[in-house]
């Protein structure tokens, strides 16, 4: 995939398991979206976040010559859960596993609380 014309968007939501990110910069984060633009390469652009963040836009590489719309994946996100009723699916009481850490763990509790489901 790497040594052909052809763009890459990888998006890294996984919590467990290795991160698929292949720039290292050093900064431990929760989650990455990497875009690789096929006239670019080696060069790829990281939007790295964490989980308290909002995800951010980024640009979905199209044909060299076509404006690249800015992608909202959190919008898209929160209109799947909304739609999905997963506030009624999912029993917020319990734990994820993997556990999340402390920082987010607290942070995800603060929210839950909020939102009376917790």
């Amino acid at each position: 995939m790497l040594g052909s014309f052809t763009n890459l968007v990888e998006i890294d939501l996984l919590r467990d398991g290795k991160p698929i990110q292949q720039v290292q910069t050093g900064v431990q984060t929760d989650y990455r979206i990497l875009v690789s633009h096929a006239l670019k390469r080696p060069k790829a652009d990281l939007y790295a976040f964490n989980l308290p963040d909002r995800i951010p836009f980024y640009p979905l590489p199209l044909r060299e010559s076509d404006l690249e719309p800015l992608l909202d994946l959190q919008t898209l996100v929160n209109e799947l859960y909304d739609e999905g009723n997963y506030d009624l699916v999912i029993n917020y009481t319990q734990e994820p596993s993997p556990p999340l850490s402390k920082e987010n763990s607290a942070w995800v509790d603060k929210v839950l609380v909020e939102l009376g489901l917790r």
